[in-house]
């Protein structure tokens, strides 16, 4: 038995100083997906994640795949007749450049004024972490949990997540849950916690213009040959209208929209505009006219340019009318529209747009699906109690405007329901230099858990 009897909160307590001990290891590890220079790293963090959940108490394999491996934590003592909860997050982090905007090393965990600044320490490490304190804290005090446990854990949902939905498919029927848990968003703002209804899925593509067979003289050729730049460009501008719609002809179609109560709660947040652009140093928020930002963000579909290259970009002048250019084109999703879709679409707008003497080739580089939950029914009643417990206030109900593709495969593949409730907070530079992970986030989340696996016992 341990110091904290069969009190779990008091375990997490007790163990707080290891607890972030161990954090510190996690973050140390290098595992940038992208980058095939660090997959020894990945696979590293994928053996610790392992270890971590073998030492928690449950029974941990590490499964091979064409890329990074899958880590599946197991414990079934909780008997046929009780709920299984699959718990999902990845240990794969995002690359950490530009490093020079560091303020610390990215994968030296730094404690400043009450953040954890590391890179993972928010998307997905730290949050990923929480679920295993909270698991162990569960084993080491009471010798069970009051549901069975599946924790899949992967190492490739920064680089699109290509060989998971194969693994849930051959797996499906070990993998077979009630109720998937994700944490890998942020709550509404500080001292608010929230759950997710939607996220928004993705449909991502380059575009290729090509024009002459070689990089000409703008001198000799400029206003004689069209530039391949110089159309893309006038492509890319016409994307949108005056109003911020998106242009590409049935783009809206498919689109369910939310319901009044979805939009009322919206309008109900507490939530500052100018702000909210402020802290981005941006002088005003944008888009779809006749919508709020957060009904920007949260349902309705977006179209933004990722990048652009094209022609001479180095130091001087060098007169050139490029024979090439290339733009990576993002669209953000609503249900019920599908990456599929937009991808047809959008080849068709091109089709229609593409001037004479330019080429252009759209290729898809990945997507992923919308989701919506029914914000009704004892699941959210479930989390809404144990967020209250920890954090002494109801949570609201928020959208996400990113994409977490697994989250509509779990629900198609398993036929389960999904939870999302993230303990990031707003401006935590996920995916930016200085990522972090508020200290207070961090231990309320790990209680939170704690109690949010004794109230789906009863789910």
């Amino acid at each position: 038995m341990s110091p904290a009897g069969s009190n779990p909160l008091g375990f997490a307590r007790a163990e707080r100083a290891r607890f972030y001990a161990e954090l510190d290891e996690f973050l140390r590890i290098p595992s940038v997906s992208a980058k095939s220079d660090h997959d020894a790293d990945t696979g590293r963090a994928a053996e610790w994640v392992r270890a971590q959940l073998a030492g928690a108490g449950l029974e941990a394999e590490t499964f091979a795949t064409p890329g990074h491996p899958v880590v599946v934590g197991e414990w079934r003592g909780a008997g046929p007749d009780a709920p299984t909860v699959l718990i999902y997050g990845h240990y794969d982090v995002q690359p950490p450049e530009p490093l020079e905007l560091w303020d610390s090393p990215p994968f030296e965990p730094d404690v400043r004024d009450g953040r954890i600044y590391a890179r993972g320490s928010a998307d997905d490490k730290g949050q990923l972490f929480l679920h295993i304190k909270a698991l162990e804290a569960h084993l080491k005090t009471r010798g069970r949990l009051p549901v069975n446990v599946i924790m899949l854990a992967e190492g490739e949902e920064e680089v699109g997540s290509p060989n998971l939905v194969p693994f849930v498919r051959e797996h499906r029927e070990r993998l077979a849950a009630d109720t998937v848990v994700i944490s890998d968003s942020a709550m509404f703002a500080p001292g608010l916690p929230s759950l997710l209804f939607s996220l928004r899925g993705l449909a991502y593509f380059e575009i290729h213009a090509t024009g002459p067979s070689s990089d000409l003289h703008s001198g000799a050729y400029g206003g004689a040959v069209l530039n391949p730049a110089n159309a893309l460009a006038k492509v890319i501008g016409g994307l949108h209208d005056n109003d911020g719609r998106i242009t590409i002809r049935g783009f809206y179609d498919d689109i369910i929209e939310p319901s009044p109560k979805t939009l009322a709660g919206i309008r109900a947040l507490p939530f500052d505009a100018d702000e909210y652009a402020r802290e981005v140093g941006a002088r005003a928020t944008g888009g779809e006219r006749g919508y709020s930002a957060l009904e920007r963000l949260w349902t309705r579909p977006s179209c933004d340019v990722n990048g652009m290259l094209s022609g001479y970009t180095g130091e001087g002048a060098k007169t050139v009318l490029p024979a090439k250019a290339m733009a990576k084109v993002s669209f953000r999703l609503v249900p019920r529209q599908s990456p599929e879709r937009v991808h047809e679409l959008f080849e068709k707008h091109l089709a229609r747009v593409a001037p004479p003497g330019v080429r252009l080739e759209l290729v898809e580089l990945h997507g992923g699906r919308p989701w919506r939950a029914s914000l009704d029914g004892p699941l959210f009643d479930a989390a809404s109690r144990a967020l209250e417990k920890s954090f002494g206030t109801r949570p609201v109900l928020a959208g996400e405007g990113g994409s977490i593709p697994i989250v509509g495969e779990f629900e198609e593949i398993l036929g389960a329901n999904s939870l999302l409730l993230g303990f990031a907070l707003p401006g935590a530079n996920m995916h930016a230099p200085n990522e972090w992970f508020a200290t207070d986030c961090f231990e309320r989340g790990i209680d939170t858990l704690i109690h949010l696996y004794d109230e789906l016992a009863g789910v």
